[in-house]
């Protein structure tokens, strides 16, 4: 079987996962859309980097494009806010496609935007589809890989789960959404405005309790600079000392007695001693992993969400999310 793709929005994820369904077997790529004038026309071999043509060319038009191609899945990759994407969401649902998509309020929004996640899973059952958003965090990193630790557990009290990246090795977006270059109070402005910030951490705490069985009376999200004690550059900036080269950002979730019992840790900025990513389960056994050198961000998001697509198209109709479908894994062509 060969899976149809449409990709929905090019930007540098959906770009990155266009080129793994271009150059890996068991997909096709059938479509691309997206609004930015400069693509449209464009053959998306080219959109890839790719040294040949796919003979598929970037439209702007999802209906017309998803009506004639008719793929098995929509890969959507367009926006952070699930109230902002819930149009393109709709549309492709009443083609009745299934979809994967990285908006990282998808994830899991049963907590923060419960009336948009009843909205979806309706249409999804009533269009006999599946939808999922996933990625590397939220997704993967905070949420799935962590559940399916505790599976070794007889007993678990609390989860800490620490993201730690130096932001020299990623690409300028995410640099510039972590705040680097600004001043403290510039930072402090752009935080109050939602500019800057990573989005996920709610959601990543509400799908570890809920896979758990814990009642969280509250969730909290803070986030503060990370201010260069010395110069700092990346390929794309340069951060003299005194200005914030990134953030750190803490999600707890809280027990109904008030009591931390997940806590994600988060370090983004240019020039961090190391990368790692660690989860320390507090229980019976008490366990640690740790990954060395951590999950590189985009490369890992554009592989969790074409290894996700056979598991979505083959899932029960409906909202579904990365604790309640087939684990995925590295997905062959075969």
């Amino acid at each position: 079987m060969t899976i149809r793709v449409t990709h929905y929005g090019l930007g540098p994820i959906g770009t990155g996962i266009l080129r793994q369904v271009a150059t890996r077997k068991g997909f096709k790529v059938v479509s691309g859309i997206d609004i930015d004038p400069a693509k449209v026309g464009k053959d998306l071999g080219e959109i890839a980097g790719l040294d040949r043509r796919l003979g598929v060319r970037v439209t702007d038009d999802p209906v017309e494009a998803i009506r004639k191609t008719k793929p098995d899945v929509v890969v959507l990759c367009t926006l952070s806010s699930l109230r902002a994407v819930m149009p393109q969401i709709e549309t492709v649902l009443r083609l009745r496609v299934p979809i994967v998509s990285t908006t990282e309020e998808l994830a899991y929004p049963y907590r923060t935007n419960r009336s948009l996640a009843r909205k979806i899973d309706a249409l999804a059952t009533k269009a006999k589809v599946a939808v999922v958003g996933t990625g590397v965090n939220p997704g993967f990193v905070m949420d799935a890989l962590p559940i399916v630790l505790t599976g070794a557990c007889e007993r678990v009290d609390a989860i800490r789960i620490e993201r730690i990246q130096d932001a020299r090795i990623r690409r300028l977006p995410f640099q510039q959404k972590i705040g680097a270059g600004l001043t403290v109070a510039q930072f402090e402005e752009r935080v109050a405005a939602g500019t800057v910030r990573h989005v996920g951490l709610t959601e990543s705490i509400a799908m570890i309790a809920d896979a758990l069985g814990w009642k969280m009376s509250k969730i909290t999200d803070t986030i503060k600079p990370k201010v260069a004690k010395a110069q700092v550059a990346s390929d794309y900036l340069t951060v003299q000392a005194g200005l914030v080269c990134g953030l750190l950002q803490d999600g707890i979730g809280y027990t109904q007695d008030g009591v931390p019992a997940i806590t994600l840790h988060m370090e983004a900025y240019l020039g961090a001693p190391e990368s790692y990513d660690a989860v320390t389960i507090t229980g019976n056994p008490n366990l640690t992993s740790r990954v060395q050198g951590g999950f590189h961000g985009d490369l890992v998001t554009a592989s969790v969400a074409v290894n996700t697509i056979p598991k979505i198209l083959t899932a029960p109709p409906g909202l579904r999310t990365m604790r309640d479908i087939a684990l995925p894994s590295f997905y062959s062509g075969k």
